[in-house]
């Protein structure tokens, strides 16, 4: 068979509190999502008869393994703030929630998707596949993507 360029994507799910710093409507309060996220890897799949991974552009076992490490168990059941959030105002958030995450930008799902792609994409590359799109659906019908195809050059 000839060894075509191709794309496989997992999905992910988790469950996450933000509010939206200084922001003029009601994200401004702690509220929560069920995000879902799609991570799409392309390439060109193992072609050697003698590896146990013949076929498999990269094992879905493995690219699980990377975004829960890297992803899903940071931000699962997590409060998520901008770190601009006075720091009185910090320690209540501990008292409320065991996990919380201070970022440096605005936790809109535009930025999360950013960084999920950028917490991604080295450790993609480090396995000899490409990262092609990430995806985060912040509602059912409500979501950012990054797609590889889509940026410039230096922006890869």
């Amino acid at each position: 068979m000839q060894n075509q360029f191709i794309r496989v994507t997992k999905e992910f799910k988790f469950d996450m509190a933000h509010a939206l710093f200084n922001y003029d409507g009601p994200c401004k309060n702690i509220h929560g999502h069920t995000y879902r996220l799609q991570v799409t890897v392309g390439g060109y799949a193992n072609q050697d008869p003698q590896n146990s991974k013949c076929g498999m552009l990269i094992d879905f076992g493995l690219l699980h393994k990377i975004v829960t490490e890297h992803i899903i168990n940071k931000y699962d059941h997590a409060l998520v703030l901008n770190e601009a959030v006075p720091a009185s105002l910090r320690a209540g958030c501990y008292a409320i929630s065991e996990k919380v995450h201070f970022v440096s930008f605005q936790p809109t799902c535009e930025n999360l998707l950013m960084q999920i792609r950028f917490t991604l994409q080295h450790i993609i590359d480090e396995i000899g596949s490409t990262l092609q799109a990430v995806r985060l659906y912040e509602t059912p019908n409500s979501w950012a993507e990054w797609q590889k195809e889509d940026q410039p050059k230096a922006f890869q």
